[in-house]
């Protein structure tokens, strides 16, 4: 690709992306420092919230891997469950994903409802689930879904989280940010506005 130092051709977009506002969701009342301590109860309340207010398929997330010579990748898809062992997401082995999980298992999640001005962002070191879990959860796909998926290439993994971060938005710029981490007996959390 080569350039000739003129940004012409991309003076229209940009003029269009300065131009766009932002934030312009209407964010739910919340008290930060009423948090339960699992932070898996509050994503269960953003979720369910986020579902009642019509956001479209909120259980969707951007997933954030490396590959093998770091560099960054993401994608969209669906998580599969949350629980006290981590956040569960599922592809194939033989996938890119599934690659860089094998290469690096560490991975971020990303959730984004724009209707509610919110995100949710959960980082950690990522495990295989059994060989089990990982049929079992093959199984309970639609056979349109299963087609295709070569034996024992179905996985199961889980994000077990070092940092999760609750993040509603606000006009003035002055966001909320409620942050957990695990402290060997359970979750501390921080509450920042900034």
């Amino acid at each position: 690709m080569t350039h000739d130092g003129s940004d012409s051709d991309t003076l229209p977009l940009n003029d269009w992306l300065r131009g766009r506002h932002a934030l312009t969701g209407t964010a739910p009342q919340w008290d930060p420092d009423a948090m339960p301590d699992d932070p898996t109860v509050l994503f269960g309340e953003w979720l369910r919230a986020a579902d009642a207010a019509g956001v479209p398929e909120p259980h969707t997330a951007t997933l954030a891997t490396v590959d093998a010579a770091g560099v960054p990748d993401a994608r969209t898809l669906i998580l599969k469950r949350v629980d006290e062992r981590g956040w569960a997401i599922a592809s194939t082995r033989s996938s890119r994903k599934g690659a860089q999980l094998s290469a690096a298992p560490a991975a971020a999640l990303n959730f984004w409802w724009q209707p509610q001005v919110r995100a949710v962002r959960v980082r950690g070191r990522v495990e295989e689930a059994s060989a089990e879990e990982s049929a079992a959860d093959l199984a309970a796909r639609s056979p349109a879904a299963r087609a295709g998926v070569a034996d024992g290439d179905w996985v199961l993994w889980r994000i077990v989280p070092e940092r999760i971060e609750f993040w509603q938005g606000s006009r003035d710029r002055r966001h909320t940010r409620v942050v957990y981490v695990p402290d060997g007996a359970g979750w501390s959390r921080s509450v920042t506005v900034d």
